[in-house]
């Protein structure tokens, strides 16, 4: 499905058919959390938990990259 990216004031927007609105339940002024995929975008009903999640996942990452890295070479 394709969707516009049009100028709203000083940014950039986009609208949701309305079937896609129904379908997911959401509403005007709902959240949404983007998440960076290699091969694109995803966007996912907003769970504060989740902000909260990956940044424990980045810290973790960041600290144990190297015994990370070795558990992934097997």
């Amino acid at each position: 499905m394709e969707i516009k990216l049009r100028k709203v004031g000083n940014s950039i927007g986009t609208t949701f058919p309305k079937e896609i609105l129904d379908k997911f339940n959401l509403k005007e002024g709902d959240s949404l959390t983007l998440v960076v995929m290699e091969d694109g975008i995803k966007l996912t009903a907003y769970d504060p938990q989740f902000e909260q999640v990956m940044a424990a996942y980045k810290q973790g990452a960041s600290q144990y990259r190297n015994a990370m890295r070795e558990l992934a070479d097997g």
